[in-house]
């Protein structure tokens, strides 16, 4: 771990590059046919689901100073950790491959000079900042938080203020569930990651609070614009929206640093986590290593619906921090000294089949939240009865 610890306002402008995502503006197009009273009730409900389960990750690995899959021993063992990790590392290089796949597409479809290009360009951008390093990034993240910022607020006026309103979609082919629920997904998709930041803060609570809320209020504004350009411009494609508008340039940048600041936080978790899997391993290389991968993979595969992936990362990491939440928060117990907790690996993979029946249901609240309270009742049970 660093010895250099990270401010309030650094972990803040950590989150606020995290939640300004090309991905966040596409997911929020899904709502669109909801209209936008409803769409914007469900983006605020899954958000405030998400972003509360992602503020209690963070305090659990800030109050030990340990990173997310540092945390996760606590819950599951020494060993039992590792298919988490793994899990973690796997996810981690899919969400490069797709944030480079996407901002390289978008970054094409303002200036043509091929995606295999921008791939390129991104990857390079994402190896850069990572070669900066974590605790040294304040003044770069400064100026391109403020740029990145700036140019959001024309894109907002381009969308809420010079559109016709043309394009208005009707219809419910999305229920009001199903909406919260890839509302939920996205801070979902960062629980964990986030102790592997909070770790280093000078203030663990404070700064957990601020990233979740931080990034809580971004990330709602990103799926606003997406749905909004959806709705009063007829447009899913932000490139094409952007081109419209006449901002070229400047929505270039857009697209390119908001892919750099938020893909470069999935390839140091990467690097991070596989820190844990092997202890030898040295987290910058591999997070290198991980750009290098998902850069080609962007280069290579179609990754255009991600609902799914988002479905799947929901799947297996909401009952994961249920459980710790359980151990951390309710049942105060640490099994880091055991091999492999069996009991809560079987919680677990009861909550993981529970979530995809879920699926299956429509729910208002969407189905995480259901999922994780039923976990942490079946944990707490199973503590309080099995000793």
């Amino acid at each position: 771990m660093s010895e250099k610890r990270t401010s309030l306002f650094e972990n803040g402008l950590i989150w606020f590059g995290a939640g300004v995502s090309i991905a966040e503006i596409l997911t929020g197009t899904y709502l669109a046919p909801l209209g936008f009273g409803k769409g914007l009730a469900a983006i605020l409900l899954g958000h405030l689901i998400g972003c509360l389960m992602l503020f209690l990750a963070g305090v659990i690995g800030g109050k030990v100073r340990k990173s997310a899959m540092e945390t996760v021993k606590m819950s599951f063992g020494e060993k039992g950790s590792l298919l988490f990790a793994v899990l973690n590392v796997l996810q981690l290089v899919g969400w490069t491959a797709i944030m480079i796949y996407d901002g390289a597409l978008a970054a094409d479809g303002v200036m043509h000079t091929g995606r295999f290009v921008w791939c390129l360009v991104i990857g390079v951008l994402i190896i850069l900042w990572i070669a900066i390093g974590i605790t040294n990034l304040g003044k770069v993240n400064v100026v391109a938080m403020t740029a990145l910022f700036l140019l959001t607020l024309v894109l907002c006026k381009v969308i809420f203020f010079d559109g016709n309103a043309a394009g208005m979609i009707n219809g419910e082919s999305m229920s009001f569930g199903a909406a919260v629920e890839l509302s939920v997904a996205m801070p979902l998709s960062w629980l964990p990651l986030i102790s592997d930041y909070t770790r280093e803060a000078k203030e663990p609570i404070k700064a957990s609070a601020v990233s979740a809320v931080v990034y809580g209020i971004v990330s709602c504004w990103m799926y606003v614009i997406g749905m909004g350009a959806a709705i009063y411009t007829g447009e899913s494609d932000i490139a094409q929206i952007m081109v419209k508008a006449g901002l070229g340039i400047a929505g270039l940048l857009i697209i390119v640093f908001s892919t750099v600041t938020t893909t470069f936080l999935d390839a140091y978790s990467a690097g991070v986590s596989g820190e844990t899997i092997m202890p030898r391993l040295n987290g910058r290389y591999a997070a290198v290593i991980v750009t290098v991968i998902g850069t080609i993979a962007a280069v290579v595969y179609p990754m255009d619906n991600i609902t799914d992936f988002l479905y799947l990362i929901g799947s297996v990491f909401a009952p994961m921090i249920a459980i710790q939440i359980a151990d951390f928060f309710i049942l105060k117990k640490n099994h880091s000294q055991k091999s492999v907790n069996v009991q809560n690996l079987c919680i677990w993979a009861v909550g993981f089949v529970l979530y995809r029946v879920l699926m299956q249901i429509d729910i208002p609240v969407g189905n995480t939240l259901p999922d994780m309270v039923i976990t942490i009742i079946l944990c707490v049970l199973a503590g309080k009865i099995i000793r």
